[in-house]
């Protein structure tokens, strides 16, 4: 997600942590089941934007690795420019691990983590960026690669980045926003730099500024599609919208468009995807939490085999979910999409982190639609308060930044849930995500990627 987040999240988890020394069996050489299983044990770990350490700055990533009890928390590992392996060295206004992704990028069985510093200055480049790629290994993350921006990609390099099988060849491709623009940098990756055909993800009509990807499979094809947030202007008119692009053998080809507000409103979460009402085709979510002055919404863009379709809208005044829209809730300032209760249908969170309760301002909360037949309704929506974390408090803005995945190896998705002091992932189960056994996740010192 590339969306600024209020002073209220400036709090600060420092926390000691040991090197991770990591026990597995090998993998085999082959595309780790898994995207974000950096050490080849058949689970997902999780990585998210840290707080730096004493004495350092420029950017730190927080690294996770899951046993079958959930992430181990007692052993941290932290990624940053000052690590053994990865280059260049941390400075006062990089960003590194503003951006993350991840995918096994030279099919070697263990997934890797693509790290993005969009500040960082290169030579007499200012705000030029950096793209790191982390390699995964028996042993965890270890050692990383720059990868070269290409023509205009360079100037804030790496703002985001999605990483899918756009081409359907067998080899995870890699999307990038630089210099305002999309990029496709194309399968198999070297841990020499090298990689496959790169291009530009061009519009061509009007202005397009891209700002925000998401990658998941809409048309049912078996390949990658990319969703692409972007400012649209064309003579005076200037747009906020959301393009489609069909993954091809030959790249990604430019599908529907539609527009998420008539006027230039700032930065919006990446899109998400998911199957919610389990018909082989994945559906678009796009959070608006601008709408309205603020009350937010989220709109449902349907997929089908020829992309996306037609679209439907939730809001805290859909029937059926908890509360009522006010200004300033931003609704849908972040989301993320899995299966939260193993039906097999995808489910979606919402989150709503300036939302005032019972007098406490900004006080924050969680909405979870479960998918079902015809898709999400607000009569399978679930309210997840901040109370969870203890005594209810303002400026807390919990839901800020969120994250649905399976971390347990149960088939049902955990939620990560972000807040201004604190960060808490809840368990899955047959209903909703429950702060029995939860984990407080250390140092989360920005957001979580989807």
């Amino acid at each position: 997600m590339r969306r600024a987040t209020t002073t209220a999240l400036a709090a600060a988890l420092l926390a000691t942590g040991v090197t991770p020394v990591f026990l597995t069996a090998p993998a085999s050489a082959a595309v780790a089941k898994h995207y974000d299983d950096f050490n080849g044990d058949g689970r997902r770990d999780l990585a998210y934007g840290g707080y730096n350490g004493d004495g350092r700055e420029g950017g730190t990533v927080t690294v996770l690795y899951s046993t079958s009890t959930g992430p181990d928390t007692s052993r941290v590992q932290r990624v940053h420019q000052d690590s053994a392996g990865i280059p260049g060295s941390g400075e006062e206004d990089d960003q590194f691990g503003e951006s993350l992704a991840s995918a096994d990028l030279n099919k070697d069985g263990y997934a890797d983590l693509v790290v993005g510093n969009p500040t960082e200055h290169v030579g007499a480049d200012d705000y030029r960026g950096t793209v790191t790629v982390v390699w995964g290994s028996k042993s965890g993350l270890s050692g990383g690669t720059n990868l070269a921006p290409v023509g205009g990609a360079a100037g804030h390099f790496g703002r985001d980045l999605a990483t899918g099988d756009f081409t359907g060849d067998g080899s995870p491709d890699l999307a990038v926003i630089g210099g305002e623009e999309a990029w496709l940098y194309r399968g198999p990756f070297t841990k020499s730099g090298t990689t496959g055909k790169v291009s530009k993800i061009d519009k061509g009509s009007g202005g397009w500024y891209s700002s925000a990807l998401a990658a998941g499979k809409v048309d049912g094809d078996g390949r990658t599609d990319l969703v692409v947030i972007g400012t649209e202007i064309t003579g005076s008119d200037i747009r906020e919208r959301a393009w489609y692009l069909k993954g091809t053998s030959t790249g990604l080809a430019s599908g529907a468009s539609r527009t998420l507000s008539d006027r230039q409103q700032g930065l919006y979460p990446s899109p998400v995807i998911g199957d919610f009402d389990k018909n082989g085709y994945g559906d678009i979510a796009l959070g608006v939490p601008d709408k309205d002055g603020g009350k937010g919404a989220v709109t449902i863009w349907r997929g089908t085999s020829s992309g996306p379709g037609t679209s439907t809208t939730l809001t805290q005044a859909t029937s059926g979910v908890s509360g009522s829209p006010e200004a300033g809730d931003d609704f849908g300032y972040a989301i993320s999409a899995a299966d939260a209760n193993g039906d097999g249908y995808a489910d979606l969170a919402v989150g709503v982190p300036h939302e005032d309760v019972d007098g406490r301002e900004d006080q924050g909360g969680v909405h979870l639609f479960r998918g079902g037949s015809g898709g999400l309704t607000g009569a399978r929506s679930s309210w997840i308060a901040q109370t969870v974390l203890g005594p209810a408090d303002s400026h807390t803005a919990f839901g800020y930044t969120l994250r649905l995945r399976d971390l347990t190896a149960d088939s049902k998705a955990d939620l990560a849930v972000g807040a201004a002091s604190s960060a808490l992932l809840m368990r899955g189960t047959a209903t909703v995500p429950t702060k029995t056994g939860a984990i407080t996740l250390p140092e989360l010192g920005g957001t979580l990627p989807d």
